[in-house]
């Protein structure tokens, strides 16, 4: 077991790091205790600043930091090549990157702009099948691709709006790229996280009403930790999860088992 989770030598991209509470830094940080070299991606400076600030105290051979807008398939395009020419083979991605209009979350959802729900989808689900394309002829040697969803997908939560929608999308885009990539070796899961204290969370207005419900709720009577959702993301891009893909896989303390 513990060869299947040495990445010694394994090269890993990660995207979406926003500081150092992102569900992308407790996973890159697991990532570094297992050998890989991590490839970070940004999208405009200040995101630059604050990552090259969480990595202060880390050898800079053990990672790269490369520009990637994912609203641009010009920039995607570029970033890969650059990574793909660094490293030669991209094993793993773990796509983290979400986002939407601030008034799409705190208007009724019936007040969803046209330019609200596209700007969402194509941050937060096209993105994906994008950066699957750009990466996909340097994932070469067993690769996968993780992302993340979240319950809002399935189930209408309170505030969450046209991000339930775009993770409805993105979901069903990881079905749909395991289904066509599955062929080339290249494996796509989601992990569908319970509520963690990150940016994006804090913008849905009943956030902290969602701690509280899985707390006194959720068969573990517990919220689930950055390290938790780490944990089994490792598990989705090593070889223990050899035979799994398209799959989405609930770290939420069981909370999505229940009919509430």
């Amino acid at each position: 077991m513990e060869n299947l989770l040495n990445f010694n030598q394994k090269n890993i991209v990660v995207m979406g790091v926003a500081n150092d509470r992102s569900i992308a830094w407790g996973i890159a940080k697991t990532l570094f205790s297992t050998g890989a070299h991590i490839t970070f991606t940004y999208r405009k400076d200040r995101s630059l600043a604050k990552l090259e600030k969480l990595l202060a105290d880390v050898d800079s051979s053990t990672y790269d930091v490369v520009q990637c807008d994912v609203n641009s398939d010009e920039s995607i395009k570029t970033a890969f090549d650059e990574i793909g020419g660094n490293r030669k083979v991209i094993h793993g991605i773990v796509h983290s990157v979400a986002s939407s209009l601030t008034e799409d979350l705190k208007n009724r959802f019936l007040e969803t702009s046209r330019e609200g729900y596209a700007f969402a989808q194509d941050t937060s689900a096209y993105s994906l099948i994008a950066v699957a394309k750009a990466a996909h002829p340097y994932m070469t040697d067993n690769g996968s691709i993780v992302t993340m969803s979240y319950l809002g997908a399935d189930r209408v939560l309170e505030g969450y709006n046209v991000m339930g929608i775009a993770k409805a999308a993105l979901e069903a885009s990881v079905r749909y790229l395991a289904a066509d990539i599955g062929k080339d070796n290249i494996r796509v899961n989601a992990i569908s996280a319970g509520p963690i204290k990150t940016i994006s969370a804090k913008a849905v207005p009943s956030f902290n009403q969602i701690l509280n419900k899985i707390e006194e709720a959720s068969p573990l009577r517990r919220n689930i930790t950055q390290e938790e959702v780490a944990n089994m993301t490792i598990v989705m891009l090593s070889q223990l999860s050899s035979g799994v893909t398209g799959e989405v896989t609930y770290v939420d303390s069981g909370y999505n088992i229940l009919g509430i």
